[in-house]
């Protein structure tokens, strides 16, 4: 009976490991949709979205069966319960890629992306991708050293984000409304999608040292 529960273990991380990776490849896609006005790429994302938000409903079922048949204690209790925090977590992720895909879907020809927040744009995706392969790594290692590199790098978006909205904010900012808001939208994206990946950061702290606070 030991052997099957520490194997339904293994099936949980694999999961969400598999999640994680799902997530990242519909931030990649549509980060590229976003900056290249290009369509296929959106839809590819969205696409995805909906395969992804399936997983992780089935992810938490597994845990939940788990949780019913095996009544876990101590760390075996605390996995669990940090495997449907960081579900939800990661299904979040990947919805909102999919709002700056949908965001390049709906301006396309055209693009969303005034000449003058380009680059700012370029590294706030630059960044959330490597964020997400590092939580990807976290996922399978539960890492507290790289979870707590994950939150000192995840500032670095809070200040573009600033920046975005310093710059629409600012008296030089001369762009249209549909600019307007298709920037400040997708800036709280990319910026909430690292913050998730903070989130997960933080229950894998909890994980590894059943001590529940923002990593620090």
């Amino acid at each position: 009976m030991r052997a099957v529960f520490q194997q339904e273990l293994i099936e949980v991380q694999t999961r969400l490991v598999e999640l994680g990776k799902e997530a990242r490849t519909i931030m990649q896609k549509a980060s590229s949709a976003f900056l290249t006005s290009d369509v296929s790429l959106a839809d590819e994302a969205l696409a995805l979205t909906d395969a992804n938000e399936e997983r992780a409903l089935d992810l938490d079922e597994l845990v939940i069966k788990i949780l019913a048949t095996q009544s876990p204690v101590a760390r075996d209790l605390r996995i669990l319960v940090s495997a449907l925090r960081m579900s939800a977590s990661i299904e979040r992720m990947g919805s909102l890629a999919s709002h700056i895909a949908a965001i390049a879907r709906y301006r396309y020809p055209g693009s969303a992306i005034p000449d003058s927040l380009r680059g700012t744009f370029e590294e706030m995706a630059r960044l959330n991708l490597k964020l997400a392969d590092k939580v990807i790594i976290l996922l399978r290692d539960t890492d507290v050293d790289l979870a707590r590199e994950i939150q000192a790098e995840d500032e670095a978006v809070d200040l573009l984000h600033r920046k975005v909205f310093d710059i629409v904010l600012g008296p030089d900012w001369s762009e249209n409304a549909m600019f307007t808001v298709d920037v400040t939208l997708a800036s709280r994206y990319f910026e909430r999608f690292a913050d998730h990946v903070v989130d997960i950061s933080s229950k894998v702290s909890f994980l590894q040292t059943g001590d529940w606070q923002e990593l620090s």
